[in-house]
């Protein structure tokens, strides 16, 4: 009887594929010149890296009044510390920013609660947020009413400016988009036209002369008793040329969407509205979340673009801050903290959309 027998070869463990050290050997030293670009980057990081932390935490002075307190070794956040009242709320009163206060613990609640998931009562707190909050915050900020002492818009500025200018282009930029991009792609030869020729006017001149117009020349064609507040004017400018912007991002959406759904929405007899409010456009949103975001991050960095009609967001205030004969050469820890609050928010909103993206499936994931 012929038995056959299987000979293994004795060979040695594999090197481990999983963890850190298998993701280094696997991304960034998988070869000799993968391994000197990895080296050559690392000490490059280490030149800049090591440095800014110096300045910035190591050797910065954190504590005191007046730039005598400051070593000039490290970053100075004394600087900022100082002006910190005045970078969040403009030249608004000291003794009225409890209003401001309140308007920002407003606006931070409506927004944590429309973007937790779990929190109950959200159309609620949406509609809220569209129609009372708005109302609420014009009232605390402006005043005149309930005995609060009025303050006029051109004292309001620094970071409080920025929200307020950013929210409220957001807010008025997406609905008018929409509008804009059906009535492009509509069969109704006048309002076709008249949106081609709004889009693309907006989109054919820059934001700065935009805001120019709205401040220096649309009161020259105005009656000489009507007098439309410089904001108002701002707000307006900002909102009507990122809803160009917005309107092309959601004309995109809508092309992507396959011509045989709405057909076959209409053959189920649904009329336009209904096709567009429930078949179409939640696909299209759907899709365009990462243009829309990029829209929205666009907007809320375009802000800084007011000043040159004399509003001073936060960017604004920070240069402002910077021509104090007291503080004359601390205009790189002013510029890092205009620069940091800009990215927190902008950051914020870029990694909300991506949760969304994932939370949507955009895409059509499997």
């Amino acid at each position: 009887m012929i038995h056959n027998q299987t000979v293994i070869e004795q060979r040695p463990a594999p090197s481990s594929s999983v963890g850190a050290v298998a993701w280094l050997r696997t991304n960034l030293f998988n070869g000799p010149i993968n391994t000197i670009f990895t080296l050559v980057g690392l000490y490059i990081l280490y030149l800049l890296v090591v440095p800014t932390v110096q300045w910035a935490f190591i050797n910065a002075d954190w504590v005191g009044t007046t730039r005598d307190d400051c070593s000039r070794e490290g970053a100075c956040w004394v600087f900022i510390n100082a002006r910190l009242s005045q970078f969040i709320y403009g030249l608004y009163p000291s003794e009225e920013t409890w209003r401001a206060n309140i308007v920002f613990a407003m606006f931070f609640t409506l927004i944590g609660w429309l973007a937790i998931p779990r929190l109950p009562f959200k159309r609620w707190v949406a509609v809220f947020a569209l129609v009372v909050f708005p109302v609420l915050s014009f009232v605390l900020l402006y005043g005149g009413y309930f005995d609060l002492p009025q303050v006029p818009t051109h004292r309001w500025g620094g970071l409080m400016l920025t929200l307020l200018l950013a929210t409220v282009g957001m807010v008025g930029a997406l609905p008018i988009g929409i509008v804009l991009a059906l009535g492009r792609r509509s069969n109704m030869p006048i309002v076709k036209s008249f949106c081609v020729v709004f889009i693309e006017f907006w989109r054919g001149v820059p934001l700065i002369t935009v805001l120019f117009m709205a401040s220096v020349m649309l009161p020259l064609f105005l009656p000489s008793e009507m007098n439309v507040d410089r904001l108002v004017r701002a707000l307006i400018g900002l909102t009507l040329f990122q809803s160009a912007y917005m309107a092309e991002v959601i004309r995109g959406g809508l092309q992507a969407i396959p011509k045989g759904q709405e057909e076959a929405a209409a053959a189920l007899g649904m009329t336009y509205w209904k096709r567009m409010g429930l078949i179409i456009l939640p696909q299209a949103l759907k899709m365009m979340i990462p243009g829309i975001v990029n829209t929205f991050i666009s907007l809320f960095k375009d802000t800084t673009l007011v000043m040159i009609i004399g509003l001073f967001d936060l960017l604004g205030i920070v240069q402002a801050a910077l021509a104090d004969s007291r503080w004359l050469g601390f205009s790189l820890e002013g510029y890092v903290f205009a620069a940091f609050m800009f990215w927190i928010f902008c950051f914020s909103m870029s990694r909300y959309s991506q949760y969304l993206e994932r939370k949507l499936h955009t895409g059509h994931k499997r």
